[in-house]
Formats: C-alpha cells, structure tokens, sequence
C-alpha cells in the first residue's frame, strides 16, 4: 500500500512539472545574427491565409481572453529538406478577439489591444506607430527529442531572440511550423500596460499578467 501511495505521489509530481513546462515561459535572449543563405537555399512563400498566430492574455484574476493575428507576408528557406532561415511580418492590425460574441465589447477590446484612441494608443501595441511586427528563424534544432525554432521577434522596435518547441515539417511542395503552446513576457517588448512587475500598488483585480500565451501556424509553399 505504501509503495502504491509513493508512486501515486510520483505521478502526480511529474505530471504537475509537464504541464507547467508545456506553457513555460520562453527565455528571452539579445537579438542573434542571422546567417546569409546559401545559393542553394529554396524559398517557400507564406500562404498567409492558412498561417495565424493564436493567443491567450488576461488577468492575474483569472479573467482572460483569446484572440489570433495574421501574416501579412513571410518566406522559408530549405536546404537540403531542412529549414535554414526565414522571415515574417505580423499585421498587428490584424489583432481579432475571439472569445467575445457581443459586437461592441469586441470592438472595444480590440481597439484597446490596437491603441485605437490617443488616451490608450501605448497602453498595449500601438499600431499606428508600430503596424507590423516581424520573426525571423535564425535556426531549427533539436533538443531531447524535440524539434525547437529560434529566431528574433520585432514588436514595438523592440527585438529579442526566443526559442520555442514546434513540430517542423518539410515536403516537395510546402513547410508547415506548428508550435506547442508557450509563453512569453510582453513587458520585454515595452507593453506594460497595468502590468504588476512595472506599475505598482495597482489593485488585485486590474493586474494583467505579463505574460500572453502564444501558439504559432505556418505554412509556406513553393
């Protein structure tokens, strides 16, 4: 009975470590330079409709939102079926909330997201002044089993490199990149918004978390 418990208590304990390390916030490192392709390097051009970034942000509270952003445009370069590079622009006014159904709720949080008015315009992303953001994969490696995509993300003029676990998947015609979900903190992009690490004594219930969950879709063909 005693050895049951143990064990019960040992699967529990790894369990609880895989799901905090599934949505583990990425470390976030200075900008890494990219390498110039070689002459043999094929392009894949994003197919824009079929590439999306999801996302999940909300508050300490528990409250929180869902929403995706599209690609304005984006390539992927192969060598030798493996993907050594590539580049894409994030429409951030494209930001679209999916989990609001009523019109004029959604319409306000995504014009608070956008920094629609001059009282909120740098509250979060700005996109007058800052429209596109931009990612640019600098390697794809493995690490213990896993295939991991590291590059430079761009928001606000602001650039650091991130690594994330992704499925990578490479044919004839086209590349597909899906990411595990992972997280990464927006205060390193400037976004500071009511965030609790910057602004101080802010009360429990208006306390944003600085961190936004992100999952990543791409696609890119010949």
């Amino acid at each position: 009975m005693k050895k049951n418990v143990i064990a019960l208590v040992v699967l529990a304990a790894l369990s609880f470590t895989a799901c905090k390390k599934e949505n583990a916030t990425v470390e976030t490192t200075d900008a890494i330079e990219t390498a110039t392709q070689t002459a043999d390097a094929v392009t894949y051009t994003t197919n824009v409709t079929d590439s999306k970034i999801d996302w999940v942000g909300g508050k300490v509270s528990g409250d929180q939102h869902t929403g995706t952003i599209s690609l304005k445009d984006g390539e992927v370069f192969v060598t030798d079926n493996v993907v050594t590079g590539g580049k894409f622009t994030i429409d951030m006014n494209s930001i679209n909330v999916t989990d609001i159904t009523d019109a004029e709720k959604k319409a306000g949080l995504e014009g608070h997201l956008k920094g629609a008015t001059a009282e909120n315009a740098d509250h979060f992303f700005n996109v007058s002044k800052f429209p596109t953001a931009t990612f640019e994969i600098t390697s794809v490696s493995e690490e213990n089993a896993k295939q991991m995509v590291e590059g430079n993300l761009t928001v606000k003029e602001t650039t650091h490199a991130i690594k994330f676990p992704a499925t990578v998947v490479v044919t004839d015609t086209d590349v597909t990149v899906v990411s595990d979900p992972f997280e990464i903190d927006r205060t390193k992009w400037g976004v500071n918004f009511n965030s609790g690490s910057v602004v101080k004594d802010l009360a429990g219930d208006k306390v944003i978390n600085d961190n936004i969950k992100l999952t990543v879709s791409l696609k890119a063909t010949k």
